[in-house]
């Protein structure tokens, strides 16, 4: 009896928060929840709706946690722990107020800085020759082409970090989308919902 009403109230959650219902997902999804291992699954749900959809990291932090302490191998174990990571740099940095970035990432910015510019004296050199111009220029509009193919129109709720987790199935692709949609995004934090954005 009580594995069949666990179950109904899992798939209740599930519903709610396919039809954007995260509040009432949320406390159906903490009614299910006891000390079993096998409610490792609802905890990571848990994690992920107030990650993705709620923006609150440290609700999020406590259900990653639970979810590893349950289940330390479990499936989404290494996403967690990287989740886990970038909502504990979310959360200090709401708390300060100021913008917190670890060496690993300030390191990651300087070689993509590099490499850009790299791109640009490469690009600047083609116009010298107008023959690796035109050839530079038809393999561009290839790779823009190939890119363009996939979009998404951003929904309530919606946050890079969750749109990466779609369409990759990891949240650390969200920079990748922020940066092919530079121009149009103009907060990172709050995406304008009906909003189409291109995915690299």
């Amino acid at each position: 009896m009580g594995a069949s009403r666990h179950a109904q109230l899992v798939q209740d959650a599930d519903t709610k928060s396919a039809q954007g219902d995260f509040a009432r997902a949320i406390n159906l999804y903490e009614a299910a929840l006891d000390d079993s291992p096998r409610c490792a699954e609802i905890h990571y749900k848990l994690a992920l709706l107030y990650d993705d959809k709620l923006n609150d990291p440290i609700s999020a932090l406590h259900h990653f946690k639970r979810y590893l302490a349950l289940s330390p191998d479990g499936p989404h174990a290494n996403e967690v722990k990287k989740s886990m990571k970038h909502d504990e740099i979310a959360a200090l940095t709401a708390l300060s107020g100021d913008s917190v970035i670890p060496r690993s990432e300030a390191a990651q910015l300087r070689n993509e800085n590099l490499n850009l510019r790299k791109e640009l004296e490469t690009r600047a050199a083609s116009r010298i020759a107008p023959e690796k111009s035109k050839a530079n220029g038809a393999s561009s509009k290839k790779n823009t082409s190939k890119k363009a193919d996939r979009t998404y129109v951003v929904r309530p709720g919606d946050t890079l970090f969750s749109i990466s987790r779609k369409f990759y199935k990891s949240s650390k692709h969200w920079k990748q989308i922020l940066e092919a949609n530079r121009k149009n995004i103009r907060d990172a934090k709050k995406l304008t919902v009906g909003e189409t954005l291109l995915i690299p």
